[in-house]
């Protein structure tokens, strides 16, 4: 069942392209006809000659059909290779485009278990693999099925068919092997395939963690680690290719022997009369014909099989269902900004313990709040929660008295600003990153929102200004540039709720003074929530959160909160303290 299903994920990029391959097809079986002429002009004109019975004339007639059929069969090939080939290019770019859409639909709980090499090696090995299968590999089976059942035709007709059944014994042997090779390919193919994406993902984490590994001198231990999944990827490549070099060495003595049977017994029955000496010529000819059909049923069961390995892995994703979704959500269109954690309780998984216990808060519209804790207290998944990366484990969060799973996710999404606390850059302008969630913004407003996220005069300085390219993840900007180029990507979409996820950690103190103020003239009437460790940053908050181990601490305003004396009033004390010593050094 599982098998039917990987096929006829095959079968349904073919049907998207049945015209192409039906073209394809056509053309491919006029050349497999116009290859049983050859061999027959040839044993015509053999016969010819030996009996003497033709001239110079008829020759030449003869000698033409031939290279007519060589220059028709030359524009058949060309003509299947463009309706077949460049078909499966197509169908390899739809694959690429409906993995990439699904990818994105994805909740974060798969990228979470699945790493980044493994994902990768769906849009390389395995989708090659796909495109083999979708390609040439019809090209081999039509060639194989068809080419042969007319040579045989044509054998047992034309000629002799005792000599034709005896070619006929190791093509079966070729069947039964065929179906020994189909299996073994595809176990091999599938451990080829994980041992490619390992060895991808130990490259591209040693690439992104390259300033760490030098900062901390461990060269020597990621060369170790790539050395060991780079040799495990070779011992398995080595695996396929014995298999293959086994593989190819028996199918070319079943072909020798097919030749042999021809030689010999052809042979035989030209010397007793069974048949002429332009029977055996064309015979031996339709023989070597065969050569091909029965190459390209080896050449088909391997690029099947491995075709079907690789729409198995690739099937991980697109069989994944989405733990994020619209479920008949109700016409939310916009939000105001209100949001209420109703005894929400989450955890990550169910062999985890709980990250949130019993969350009961309101936001108010326009307001102002903070949340504070230490590492790892839930802070940010909190946040998560709002933009619904996860569903709550048990309670409800509503936006403006809307249940968070029945507003649409685009309707919610669009009406956050989000500051990350990784703050990512692309691989792009700093005018395309700033502009990300509204496109169409002008140059005037990218400026302004980057005054107010306090790093446009930064940016004037570069030579190319806002052309400037910022490198693979921002590595061309400094830690603070890129947080202020993130405030200012979410100043920009202006959107009804802000979420800032320790946005000011990499900024000074003055710098972040700057920031807030702006911010509180830019939203005002808007709802902002911050993510903070400094108590400067949130001492303007209409209503602070303190998180202890996912429970709510404390909670009030600023003022309120210090005179409890509790857990923020240490806070306070402590960087007072930090702060007045920072000073007298």
């Amino acid at each position: 069942m599982k098998k039917n299903k990987h096929i006829n994920k095959l079968l349904e990029y073919l049907w998207k392209y049945k015209f192409h391959y039906i073209v394809g097809v056509i053309l491919l079986l006029l050349v497999d006809y116009l290859d049983l002429f050859i061999p027959q002009y040839t044993g015509e004109l053999t016969d010819s000659l030996a009996n003497h019975s033709i001239e110079m004339s008829g020759a030449k007639e003869i000698i033409l059909k031939m290279i007519g059929c060589a220059a028709l069969i030359s524009l058949g090939r060309a003509g299947f290779r463009y309706f077949i080939i460049g078909t499966s290019r197509k169908g390899e770019r739809c694959f690429q485009n409906d993995i990439f859409a699904k990818l994105e639909t994805l909740s974060q709980r798969f990228y979470n278990e699945n790493k980044t090499g493994d994902l990768m090696a769906f849009f390389t090995n395995d989708l090659e693999a796909v495109r083999e299968a979708i390609g040439w590999s019809i090209v081999s089976l039509v060639d194989a099925a068809v080419l042969t059942f007319m040579v045989l035709y044509r054998m047992m007709a034309n000629i002799n068919v005792s000599l034709t059944l005896y070619t006929l014994i190791p093509m079966i042997a070729i069947g039964f092997y065929g179906y020994f090779i189909f299996n073994a390919f595809e176990d091999n193919w599938t451990m080829k395939q994980n041992a490619f994406a390992k060895l991808s993902d130990e490259v591209q984490e040693s690439v992104s963690a390259e300033r760490v590994i030098k900062a901390f001198v461990q060269e020597e231990r990621q060369q170790e680690f790539f050395k060991k999944a780079n040799d495990e990827n070779r011992k398995v490549n080595l695996k396929l290719v014995r298999l293959r070099s086994f593989a190819w060495p028996v199918m070319e003595v079943l072909i020798g022997l097919a030749y042999l049977i021809a030689i010999v017994v052809g042979g035989y029955y030209a010397m007793i009369g069974s048949i002429t000496l332009g029977q055996f010529v064309t015979f031996s000819s339709y023989v070597g014909t065969l050569v091909w059909p029965m190459l390209a049923f080896g050449d088909c069961i391997i690029m099947f099989t491995q075709g079907v390995a690789g729409l198995k892995r690739i099937n991980k994703a697109f069989n994944e269902v989405p733990d994020i979704r619209d479920d008949n959500p109700d016409d939310v269109t916009e939000l105001k900004g209100e949001i209420v954690f109703d005894h929400v309780d989450f955890k990550y998984s169910e062999d985890l313990p709980l990250a949130l216990q019993d969350i009961n808060i309101e936001i108010k519209e326009g307001e102002t709040f903070a949340i504070m804790g230490r590492t790892g207290a839930g802070k940010t998944t909190m946040v998560n929660l709002i933009t619904r990366l996860f569903d709550v484990t048990s309670g409800e969060i509503r936006f403006d008295g809307h249940p968070i799973k029945k507003i649409p996710l685009k309707v919610l999404r669009e009406n956050i600003a989000y500051v990350p606390q990784d703050y990512f850059m692309f691989s792009e302008t700093l005018k395309q990153n700033i502009s990300f969630g509204k496109q169409e913004a002008t140059m005037e407003e990218i400026i302004e929102a980057c005054k107010l996220a306090d790093i446009h005069d930064n940016i004037d300085e570069f030579p190319l200004k806002y052309e400037t390219m910022v490198g693979e993840r921002g590595v061309t900007l400094s830690g603070g540039q890129k947080q202020r180029a993130s405030i200012a990507r979410a100043i920009l979409k202006d959107s009804p709720i802000l979420i800032m996820d320790d946005s000011l950690s990499a900024v000074d103190t003055d710098t972040e003074d700057t920031i807030l103020h702006n911010l509180a003239q830019l939203r005002k009437g808007k709802t902002t929530i911050m993510i903070a460790h400094r108590v400067s940053t949130v001492q303007k908050a209409d209503h602070i959160l303190v998180l202890e181990e996912g429970k709510i601490a404390e909670y009030g305003s600023y003022d309120e909160l210090v005179a409890m004396d509790g857990i923020f009033a240490k806070m306070v004390i402590k960087q007072q303290l930090e702060k007045q010593l920072a000073m007298e050094q």
